[in-house]
């Protein structure tokens, strides 16, 4: 099994205590060895950043395509570092080296599978092949699990959703569903920029809009 790529670092001490703690991994092999730059990090940082009100905290990997190693880090964000939601990018096609959703799966406590047919149902907008992905989500302990598409653009439409010409959102993104399970599930309270992804909650889970 290769070796995975030292951690990115982490944010600052300073960070607000009720920060939300996300754990961003990013799964390819060649990016992880340096053929060419990572862009799955950088692009659900951006997102997030964009989409969650709440202060927020990364940790960061980016790692190899391999089994145990997608697996370890799982288990190490979620169960050590004490993320509240972890999301990947990759390595969830049919290849051989496709193994995102099989590492994801060894460390699942139960599986939530609407959002992986909700995902590719999104993709099926733009692309017959979306039915070859495998993405999917699970929850392990307090926190939600959730695979995503390898590419930016991808990555941006199925968390968000589709717009029309005018910006306006006809197809919501697997997010707006994220909130609700995290409060379920007994995480932190998510809230969004309803510019960006207007979460659903029941009246009776809803709080009000942060300062």
């Amino acid at each position: 099994m290769g070796t995975t790529t030292p951690p990115a670092p982490e944010a600052p001490a300073s960070a607000p205590a009720d920060a939300v703690h996300i754990g961003l991994v990013s799964i390819s092999d060649r990016a992880s060895s340096g053929v060419y730059a990572d862009q799955g990090l950088p692009s659900l940082r951006e997102w997030l950043q964009r989409a969650l009100r709440n202060p927020l905290r990364f940790s960061e990997r980016l790692i190899p395509d391999e089994r145990a190693g997608i697996a370890e880090t799982l288990r190490q964000l979620v169960d050590r570092e004490g993320c509240d939601l972890v999301l990947t990018t990759g390595g969830t096609g049919p290849a051989p080296r496709d193994l995102t959703p099989e590492a994801t799966m060894d460390v699942a406590e139960r599986v939530l599978p609407g959002f992986g047919e909700e995902m590719r149902r999104i993709s099926l907008h733009f692309v017959p092949t979306a039915i070859l992905s495998r993405q999917l989500a699970v929850i392990r302990g307090k926190a939600l699990i959730l695979n995503l598409p390898g590419q930016p653009k991808s990555i941006r439409e199925t968390l968000e959703g589709l717009r029309d010409a005018d910006g306006k959102l006809g197809v919501k993104g697997v997010f707006a569903a994220v909130p609700y399970c995290v409060d379920l599930i007994g995480g932190p309270y998510l809230e969004t920029d309803p510019e960006v992804c207007p979460a659903f909650r029941p009246k009776s889970a809803q709080r009000p809009p942060r300062a």
